[in-house]
């Protein structure tokens, strides 16, 4: 078995626990496995009685699955949580965790495609059956689509002078690596800032690729048919977009928009939210765990 602290180090190990609020007989649902780290823990605070279910779409977080009689991994996408669930004869469950962080396995793994530290094939596929990889995006979509990718997901200011410059490259030869993709935008790069462009060139690519806020947005709706009253939703996010998602989630029960009230003027939301603030890695953790820097963790109450 894979070493599954070398596999992705555990962000915000304990505050996350302390959010799941966990009872040793509830059922419990990580749906970001990874290395399994925060559902080993989760494991160690649940009696004989108590039950945990973990998805992961990625086949190499396989490697890392739990001997335990308590546990079950799906080998599934979150946003198929509550068919899931029901499947394995579940229709409530005390409590939902969610890392949306791309693993340190993952970014470790050159080929695997996902850091820009690394010369690689351009794949970036969370589930790596999936047809649409990161050289499909970069030499089939239009030049209006990159635009909108670059600048919706990667925030990218010159996104539609980048996404022009990446047509005119593909034209001569198709952009298949790492070095081939920095190589036809290289002119377009801030100097000094050549890490934080690549980055959010990358995250842009990532989220396109895995389809991650259409993911996050499904899973989050679901997560209100199959929590408990009581029950714990607890998020972890690593950039604004899916921060914002999950907190408008959290306050109103839905991505925009206001409140939805019934007749009476009274507020018609699921959850009561437990963290005000979002919640961030403290000064121990972050000497240790860099990638713990970007990580914010909200947490809400199902409503009776």
């Amino acid at each position: 078995m894979a070493n599954p602290r070398a596999y992705h180090i555990p962000v915000m190990l304990n505050e996350c626990m302390d959010a799941l609020a966990i009872k040793p007989d509830g059922v419990y649902v990580d749906v970001t496995f990874g290395g399994g780290g925060h559902s080993r823990e989760i494991l160690s605070r649940l009696g004989e009685n108590g039950r945990l279910i973990a998805f992961d779409q990625d086949p190499d977080a396989v490697e890392n699955a739990i001997d335990d009689p308590r546990f079950t991994l799906v080998q599934h996408n979150f946003k198929f949580l509550k068919n899931n669930l029901r499947l394995l004869g579940i229709r409530s469950v005390d409590g939902v965790l969610g890392d949306l962080g791309v693993s340190s396995h993952q970014f470790d793994s050159p080929e695997r495609g996902f850091s820009i530290r690394y010369d690689a094939d351009l794949d970036m596929r969370m589930d790596q059956v999936a047809d649409l990889d990161a050289k499909k995006v970069l030499n089939t979509y239009s030049e209006a689509e990159l635009h909108r990718i670059f600048g919706m997901y990667g925030e990218i200011q010159n996104a539609r002078t980048l996404a022009k410059a990446i047509v005119v490259a593909r034209l001569t030869k198709g952009i298949e690596t790492v070095a081939e993709l920095k190589e036809a935008i290289v002119r377009l790069v801030p100097k000094g800032k050549e890490h934080k462009y690549h980055a959010q060139v990358f995250q842009a690519l990532r989220i396109e690729v895995n389809q991650e806020l259409d993911a996050l947005q499904e899973f989050l709706e679901q997560t209100v048919a199959v929590l408990k009253p009581a029950g714990r939703l607890v998020v972890m996010s690593y950039h604004s977009l899916e921060d914002r998602l999950v907190k408008n989630f959290m306050q109103k029960g839905k991505f925009r928009g206001d409140v939805e009230k019934d007749f009476y003027g009274n507020e018609i939301k699921p959850f009561k939210v437990i963290s005000r603030k979002a919640i961030s890695a403290g000064a121990d953790e972050l000497e240790l765990n860099n990638r713990a820097r970007s990580a914010k963790l909200r947490v809400a109450e199902r409503q009776t």
